[in-house]
């Protein structure tokens, strides 16, 4: 008789479906049970575009609609798993429970909602985390004429960007000098920026929110700190995200904020392993990706270690402008940066000592496999050639002993 090994994935985001699919691909013959809260697999970057109406539902899922009967998977689908009991090594859910010889978590993270007036209470706040809060937005904007963003980052403007598209009067609040202020550096920021007040977003820049007024559950305006009233119909808040720990509640699993892996993604208990934002490593969705692969290697015997945490990579895509920003956006003590640009592109390179630290890419974003190949393997370069005609085909045709060359 042959006993086929059981795993159990909570979360069917990026890291949880790769490592279903990896580890179908190593064992044919494995039992996949996937458990998810949410009752539809989707990309949480193609969110907007849904609430844009840009997107239907269906066109958001990043696996093909058979994808768990293709691959012989259980889904147990729209139920929270509850808790963990690894001695035992059961999963137990909203309705049940289901044994695991090898377990991965993958729960993603949760929006962060400040304390801030009645945030946490008035039914026309919302995150943009879930199909369930584009859900939300979309049926309340239905009948909104303004928005307050808080939060200027990617999920902010993603936010923005939905309802300016569907005619709504947007005003964004954010604490930092500037948008988009961990994704890019201040003059690349600025060109999204001026898009988005061409399309009639104001911004309120370097300010905090303070309080709310409400009429009944509704919040109807926002205060600032600086005690300016913006009077609104909704607001979406996108101030950060949390690791989803809260399965882990009384267990034996070790976590802070975050769980605690090692570089096989294994956790502190045998036959667990974390991946993707629940791990507080890098969450974007190459990474988290990557990290399901590994886990899922090891998860079926092999020995892979997860060595992508190199650089932090942004991509970005506003009203036709696009970008690329890998590793450092700012040079720091000793660095240099260099700068070309012209009326179609801008990009810049930060050089610590020679070697590649950070690379912004916007408007012509070419060549961005390259950069990001310099930053993850720290190649080493020479004074005397310019750093913007090097490429590949300069990489692979240098002798074993030479060096890249900067100017």
């Amino acid at each position: 008789m042959v006993l086929y090994m059981k795993h159990v994935i909570i979360g069917t985001g990026a890291a949880g479906i790769t490592a279903a699919k990896t580890i179908r691909s190593i064992d044919p013959g494995a039992q996949i049970t996937m458990i998810s809260s949410d009752g539809a697999i989707y990309s949480r970057s193609m969110l907007h575009y849904y609430i844009s109406d840009e997107k239907g539902e269906g066109k958001l899922a990043f696996v093909g609609k058979d994808f768990f009967d293709d691959n012989n998977i259980e889904w147990i689908k729209g139920t929270k798993a509850t808790g963990i009991d690894t001695e035992n090594r059961i999963v137990a859910y909203n309705t049940g429970t289901v044994n695991y010889d090898r377990l991965l978590i993958a729960t993603g993270a949760e929006s962060v909602i400040p304390p801030v007036g009645a945030f946490r209470e008035a039914a026309n706040v919302f995150s943009l985390r879930h199909l369930s809060d584009a859900r939300n937005i979309k049926e309340i904007a239905k009948a909104a004429n303004s928005a307050v963003i808080v939060g200027a980052g990617l999920v902010g403007l993603d936010a923005a960007y939905s309802l300016l598209r569907i005619g709504k009067k947007v005003t964004v609040v954010e604490i930092a000098d500037r948008v988009l202020a961990l994704n890019l550096d201040r003059h690349a920021s600025l060109a999204y920026q001026k898009k988005f007040e061409e399309a009639g977003c104001v911004f309120y820049l370097g300010n905090r929110t303070a309080d709310t007024v409400c009429a009944g559950s509704n919040v109807t305006s926002v205060i600032l700190d600086s005690g300016e009233r913006l009077d609104c119909d909704m607001v979406v808040v996108a101030v950060g995200v949390r690791p989803a720990v809260e399965v882990l509640s009384g267990g034996s699993i070790v976590y802070d904020k975050a769980i605690a892996v090692d570089g096989y993604m294994r956790t502190n208990v045998d036959g667990v392993f974390a991946a993707g934002d629940v791990t507080g490593l890098s969450g974007i969705w190459p990474n988290a990706a990557k990290q399901g692969e590994v886990a899922a290697k090891n998860m079926c015997g092999q020995q892979v270690e997860y060595t992508d945490q190199f650089a932090l990579k942004n991509t970005l895509n506003f009203y036709g402008l696009t970008a690329i920003s890998v590793g450092k956006l700012e040079p720091g003590e000793g660095d240099r940066e260099i700068i070309i640009e012209d009326r179609k592109s801008y990009k810049k390179v930060i050089l610590t000592g020679n070697t590649v630290s950070g690379v912004i890419l916007q408007g012509d974003i070419s060549n961005s496999g390259y950069w990001q190949h310099m930053i993850k393997n720290n190649v080493e370069l020479k004074e005397g050639y310019p750093v913007f005609k090097t490429s590949f085909a300069d990489y692979f045709g240098l002798d074993a002993d030479s060096n890249y060359v900067w100017n």
